[in-house]
C-alpha cells in the first residue's frame, strides 16, 4: 500500500515531497477534459434552457388566450346577474385548471396593485402585488398602446417568467407565469446526472492512463529515484540507463552523468562554506572569490549572560549547553534569511539582508530573530525547571552542587540590533574561507546588546533599525520604545536606542507603563529630573529602575545634554 502510495503521490526527501511528473500529466489532462466536458455540458444546458423558454412563453401565450377569452364571457355573464363573486370565482377556476406545476400563478391584478383573483396550486395567496416596477412598466406599456407583453417579475419573494394582457372590460391585467426555479429544474437535474457520468468515465480513462504513462516514462522514476538516493547519501553517481529508448528522457539522464564532475566540485566548496549566500554564489559562478563589497546590512549580536559562571560550574560540559542553545537558535535565524556571520564562545553575530532576491525586511527579520532566540532560551529554562520539580517531587530537594548546575543552565541571552553600510565578503585563502562583515555597525550592535544588561530589556536596536522597519513595512506590529540616548565607550557620538516590543506579547497594561515612562524620559532629556522622577517611580518597565537611580536626588550632570555616557562596554 505504502508503495502504491508512493508510486502516485511520490515520495518525501528533507520533508518535501517529490510529485511524480506522471501524476501530474493525468492531473493536468484529467482537469482538462473534466473542464472540456462540463463546458460543452453547461453550453448545452444553456441552449437547452433558451429553447425551453421560448416553448414556454408559447405555452404561456396559449394560456393567457384562454384565461382572456374566459374572462371576457365571465363579464357578459356579470353583466346580465351582477354577481361577482360568482365571476371572479369561475374565472379563479378555470385559471387552477391552466396551471400543471406547484408555483404556476394566473393573475388579475388591477392598476392600483391589488390583487383581485389569484388561481395557484402550492402558492399562499397575496391581496397586494408587489412589484411595483413591474407594474408600473405594463401600466406605461398599455397606455402607450401596448396592451400584452413578456415580462419578468417577483411575486411571493420568488422569481417568475411571465406574459399579461390589459383586459379593458374588467380593467385589470391578466398574468400567466411560471415560477423560474421550478421551471429549470429539470435542466439542472439532467445536468447533474450527466456530470456525474462525466466524472465517472473521466476517473476510469485517468486510470488507464495511468498504467499506459507509466510504462512510456518509466525512466523517468529510474532517474529520480537513483537522484534521490544521492540527495540522501550526498554523492553523485552514474545513472545506468542501460535499455533506455532514444528520446527526450535519455536526455536528460546522460545530460545529468556529464555534469556529475562539476557538481562534485560544487560540492565540495559547499563543505567549505555553512551560509546559504555562498552556497548560492558557488552554484550560480561555479566558484568564489576572496572579495566583498559595500552593503547596507542588519547585524544582529546575541550574547549569553553570566557566562564565566555557567564556564566556571559546567567546565567541558558547556559544549553540550551551547550546542543545545545554538542549535535552536541559528535554525530560527536562517528561517528568517538570516546568514551566520560567526560563532565566538557565548557571542553570535548573524547578518540580515545578504540574499537580493528576498524580499523580506532586513530589519523587521533581525527583530523577529532577536525573539526567536529568546523564545529558544525560554524553553530551555523551562525544560530544566520541570527537571528540577522532578528532581524535587523524588528526592525532596537540590543537593547545592545540583543547584549550582542548575542556575548555570538557566540561559539568558541579550540581543543588539544595528544597522547601515557594512563591508560584506569572504576572507581566509583558497584552502579555507569563511563570510564575514565588517564595520562599525558590527561593533555597534555589540554594544546595544551589552546595554541590554543595564536597562534589563530583552533586544535593543538603533534609530536605523526603527526607521528601516516603520518606513518601508506596513503593518509591521512592532512598538518602538525610545530607552535613552547613550554615549557608549569607543564612541563620540550619542545615539537614541530603542525597545522593539511586539505588540502580540505587549499586554494592554503595559501602554500606561510606556505613556509614563515616555512623559518621564521627555522631561529627563530637558534636565527636569525632579519631575521625570515622579513619572519613572510610577512606571513598572524594567529600564525605569535604571532612571529612578539616576535621577533620584534630582539634579543632572553639569552640562547636561540629555546624552548619558557609558564608562563600560
Amino acid at each position: 500500500m505504502r508503495k502504491l502510495l508512493e508510486t502516485v503521490i511520490g515520495k518525501k526527501i528533507n520533508k518535501t515531497r517529490v510529485f511524480p511528473v506522471t501524476t501530474k500529466i493525468v492531473i493536468i489532462f484529467t482537469l482538462i477534459i473534466l473542464i472540456s466536458n462540463f463546458t460543452s455540458n453547461y453550453i448545452n444546458l444553456i441552449y437547452n434552457r433558451t429553447e425551453q423558454l421560448n416553448l414556454l412563453k408559447q405555452l404561456l401565450a396559449k394560456d393567457l388566450t384562454d384565461f382572456y377569452g374566459f374572462a371576457n364571457t365571465q363579464y357578459e355573464i356579470y353583466q346580465f346577474n351582477r354577481d361577482l363573486k360568482g365571476s371572479f370565482e369561475s374565472i379563479q377556476s378555470k385559471g387552477n385548471h391552466l396551471l400543471k406545476r406547484d408555483k404556476a400563478i394566473a393573475l388579475c391584478v388591477k392598476p392600483d396593485g391589488t390583487v383581485a383573483i389569484q388561481s395557484s396550486n402550492k402558492v399562499p395567496p397575496v391581496t397586494v402585488f408587489q412589484d411595483r416596477k413591474t407594474l408600473n412598466m405594463m401600466i406605461q406599456q398599455n397606455n402607450a398602446g401596448a396592451a400584452e407583453g413578456f415580462i419578468d417579475f417577483t411575486f411571493n419573494n420568488e422569481r417568475y417568467i411571465g406574459i399579461y394582457k390589459y383586459n379593458p372590460k374588467w380593467e385589470m391585467f391578466l398574468i400567466r407565469a411560471e415560477e423560474e426555479n421550478e421551471f429549470y429544474q429539470s435542466t439542472r437535474t439532467i445536468f447533474r446526472d450527466i456530470s456525474i457520468i462525466i466524472i465517472f468515465l473521466t476517473i476510469v480513462s485517468a486510470v488507464v492512463g495511468i498504467g499506459f504513462l507509466k510504462y512510456i516514462l518509466r525512466f523517468i522514476n529510474i532517474i529520480t529515484s537513483n537522484i534521490m538516493k544521492m540527495v540522501q547519501n550526498q554523492q553523485l553517481e552514474l545513472i545506468d540507463l542501460k535499455g533506455a529508448p532514444n528520446d527526450d528522457i535519455t536526455y536528460l539522464g546522460v545530460a545529468f552523468n556529464s555534469l556529475s564532475s562539476t557538481i562534485n566540485n560544487l560540492v565540495n566548496i559547499f563543505r567549505k562554506f555553512a551560509n546559504k549566500d555562498i552556497a548560492i554564489k558557488a552554484y550560480r559562478e561555479r566558484q568564489v572569490m576572496l572579495e566583498g563589497a559595500p552593503k547596507e546590512l542588519t547585524v544582529l549580536f546575541s550574547d549569553i549572560k553570566s557566562f564565566t559562571f555557567i564556564t566556571e560550574t559546567l567546565g567541558h560540559d558547556i559544549i553540550k549547553l551551547l550546542n543545545l542553545h545554538y542549535d535552536r537558535a541559528i535554525r530560527e535565524i536562517v528561517k528568517y534569511d538570516g546568514v551566520i556571520g560567526s560563532i565566538i564562545g557565548d557571542a553570535l553575530l548573524a547578518v540580515f539582508g545578504v540574499f537580493e532576491e528576498s524580499s523580506a525586511n532586513k530589519s523587521l527579520q533581525a527583530v523577529l530573530s532577536a525573539y526567536k532566540i529568546h523564545e529558544v532560551a525560554e524553553s530551555l529554562r523551562q525544560k530544566m525547571e520541570l527537571r528540577k520539580e522532578r528532581i524535587i517531587q523524588e528526592r525532596g530537594c537540590l543537593l547545592p552542587e545540583e543547584e549550582r548546575v542548575y542556575k548555570a543552565v538557566l540561559l539568558e541571552v541579550g540581543v543588539g540590533i544595528d544597522g547601515g553600510e557594512v563591508f560584506w565578503g569572504t576572507i581566509g585563502s583558497y584552502v579555507r574561507m569563511t563570510s564575514t562583515v565588517i564595520g562599525d555597525n558590527v561593533n555597534s550592535a555589540s554594544r546595544l546588546e551589552g546595554l541590554t544588561r543595564i536597562y534589563h530589556v530583552p533586544v535593543i536596536c538603533s534609530e536605523y533599525v526603527k526607521n528601516d522597519i516603520e518606513q518601508n513595512v506596513p503593518n509591521h506590529e512592532i512598538t518602538f520604545v525610545e530607552i535613552d540616548t547613550v554615549l557608549v565607550k569607543g564612541k563620540t557620538e550619542g545615539k537614541k536606542i530603542f525597545w522593539p516590543i511586539l505588540n502580540s506579547q505587549a499586554p494592554k497594561k503595559v501602554k500606561a507603563d510606556l505613556e509614563s515612562f515616555s512623559q518621564g524620559l521627555d522631561l529627563y532629556y530637558r534636565g527636569e529630573w525632579k519631575k521625570a522622577y515622579r513619572f519613572f517611580a510610577k512606571c513598572k518597565l524594567p529600564m525605569a529602575e535604571v532612571f529612578k537611580d539616576r535621577t533620584k536626588n534630582y539634579e543632572p550632570p553639569k552640562k547636561w545634554n540629555g546624552i548619558w555616557e557609558m564608562k563600560t562596554k
